[in-house]
This record gives C-alpha cells, sequence and structure tokens, in this order.
C-alpha cells in the first residue's frame, strides 16, 4: 500500500518544522512509518542547492534562476527520497514543496504559475501532496519564532522585507482557496500544542483513521 504525502507550507516562523515534528511523533506513536524532510534539501545534492539559494552572503539569484534552481533540488528530492519511501508505504512529511516556490518566486518574484508548475511537471512528474497544511500565524508569533529561531542571522529570503512576506502570505492563501481539496489552512496562533490539536483533526478529517 503506498503511503501519504503532506507537506507543510507558510511563511516565516509559521512553525512548521516544529509541527512536521509533532506530527510525525504523533503518527509514529498510532504505529505509522514516517520520515521528515524538507524543501529545499532532503538529499545530498538539494541541500547544496539549499546552501546557494539561501546563502545570506551570496549575490543572489534572479527569481527565474530560484525558480530553476528549486525545480532542480525538488526533482532530486523526489526521486530520491519522496517517492520511494511512499512506494514503501511510509508517510512523508516534508516541510514545504511546490507550493512555496508558487507563494515566493510565483507570486512576488513575478514568475508564472503556469511556469512554476510546467517545471514540475518535467522535473517531479507534477507530484502533489495528498494534505497540504498551510500554517497561518499573525506578526507577532512569527516575530517571536524567528527571533528563537535566527537571532539576528536570518537566511537569504527569509531577511527580504515586511512588504515580501505579506504578498507571500496572500499568495499563499490565494492558492489555497483555489485548491480546496488538497489545502487546510491551519490556525498557527496559540502554543504548539494547540496548533498540533488543529492539525491532528485537519489529518483525520482529510485522510481517515490513522494506523
Amino acid at each position: 500500500m503506498a503511503g501519504k504525502f503532506i507537506t507543510l507550507e507558510g511563511g516565516e516562523g509559521a512553525g512548521k518544522s516544529t509541527q512536521a515534528r509533532l506530527l510525525a511523533v504523533a503518527l509514529e506513536q498510532m504505529g505509522v512509518s514516517v520520515i521528515v524532510t524538507r524543501e529545499p534539501g532532503g538529499t545530498s545534492a538539494a541541500e547544496a542547492i539549499r546552501a546557494l539559494l539561501l546563502d545570506p552572503e551570496g549575490e543572489g539569484w534572479s527569481p527565474e534562476a530560484e525558480v530553476l534552481l528549486f525545480a532542480a533540488a525538488r526533482a532530486d528530492h523526489v526521486e530520491r527520497v519522496i517517492r520511494p519511501a511512499l512506494e514503501k508505504g511510509k508517510w512523508v512529511l516534508c516541510d514545504r514543496f511546490v507550493d512555496s516556490t508558487r507563494a515566493y518566486q510565483g507570486g512576488e518574484g513575478g514568475v508564472s504559475d503556469a511556469d512554476v508548475l510546467s517545471l514540475h511537471r518535467i522535473g517531479s512528474q507534477g507530484l502533489l501532496p495528498d494534505l497540504t497544511l498551510l500554517i497561518e500565524a499573525g506578526d507577532s508569533d512569527t516575530a517571536e519564532r524567528l527571533r528563537a529561531r535566527d537571532g539576528d542571522n536570518s537566511d537569504r529570503i527569509g531577511g527580504r522585507a515586511k512588504a515580501f512576506h505579506e504578498a507571500v502570505a496572500r499568495r499563499f492563501a490565494d492558492i489555497a482557496e483555489n485548491e480546496p481539496e488538497r489545502f487546510v489552512r491551519i490556525d498557527g496562533s496559540g502554543t504548539p500544542e494547540e496548533v498540533h490539536g488543529r492539525i491532528m483533526a485537519a489529518v483525520h478529517d482529510r485522510l481517515g483513521p490513522v494506523g
């Protein structure tokens, strides 16, 4: 039996990584075999691309170059990690996937959604998650989480202007509204445990009994 593919999306400081870990623990306690991974990353080649993309000291990339790099990293990740795990019946929890590229480079970056998805079809055979959890948190919550995570050392994309990140949040919301069969919007306010409770309710509602 094929596994399930769940992605966690949202802006900087939404709590995706924390929630991926909490969800993995809960699923494993129910007897589910889980892997947790991230984008860009998940393989040695994709992690090397991640370093190129996010280096705050780097020269930077155009939105078009960023899209191509993300697509290349994702193609390797899907081929070497995600598809093999799913074929073995594992559940894959991924911190960001193609919807982040659609929101960051395809929204505020100016690359068309059609072009982002075309590259995704070429590189990753159009693989989409069974469920995408869009975690939406207010400024006070995200600011506190970012301070705890990064201090004064944001990466090159995370350190962009507030207006950029506000536009990214709107783009995420638009994508979720247009694809309700795949997305669940999660209130990211409150404690990690409170958010985790909302996520577990969404997983049970959308994917049925677990374990």
